[in-house]
C-alpha cells in the first residue's frame, strides 16, 4: 500500500502478485486466525490493487527466488533468498537473503559503508523521502 514500493521493487506487478498469493496460502493454512482475516478485510477494503489480486485466488508457497530491488542510494540490487519454515508454526518463516551476483555484493558493501557514515554523523535513521 506504500506508493514508494512501486519504485523499490523493480518488477512491482510480479512482486505484488506473489505477496498476495503467499498471503492467500497463509490464510488457507490458518482459516481460524482472526488477525489474518482482519488483515485481508482491511486490505480488500482499502486497496483496489489488493482486492483485484485477491479475487484471482492464486496460492503460492514462495520458498526460494530472487527479488530485484531499487535502492535510492546504490541503485539496483539482485538478492536471492531462501525461506525456512520455523518448527511448530504455520505462519512464521525465516528469510535469508544473499547477494546473487558480484554487482549486488559490491552495492551492498557500498550501502553498508553509506549507512555506517550516516549513523556516525547522526543522520541515520531518517525517513525515506518520496522522489
Amino acid at each position: 500500500m506504500d506508493p514508494l514500493a512501486r519504485d523499490f521493487y523493480v518488477d512491482w506487478e510480479q512482486t505484488a502478485n506473489d505477496v498476495v498469493a503467499v498471503l492467500r496460502g497463509y490464510v488457507g493454512a490458518n482459516p481460524a486466525d482472526r488477525r489474518l482475516s482482519d488483515l485481508v478485510g482491511e486490505l480488500v477494503t482499502s486497496s483496489d490493487d489488493f482486492s483485484r489480486r485477491w479475487a484471482v485466488h492464486d496460492v503460492k508457497y514462495h520458498r526460494t527466488g530472487r527479488k530485484v530491488l531499487r535502492h535510492r542510494v546504490v541503485g539496483d540490487l539482485d538478492p536471492g533468498f531462501e525461506a525456512l519454515a520455523l518448527p511448530d508454526s504455520t505462519t512464521l518463516s525465516l528469510f535469508a537473503y544473499y547477494p546473487a551476483d558480484e554487482s549486488t555484493r559490491e552495492r551492498l558493501q557500498l550501502l553498508e559503508s553509506w549507512a555506517a557514515t550516516e549513523a556516525r554523523d547522526g543522520i541515520w535513521p531518517h525517513p525515506v523521502q518520496p522522489r
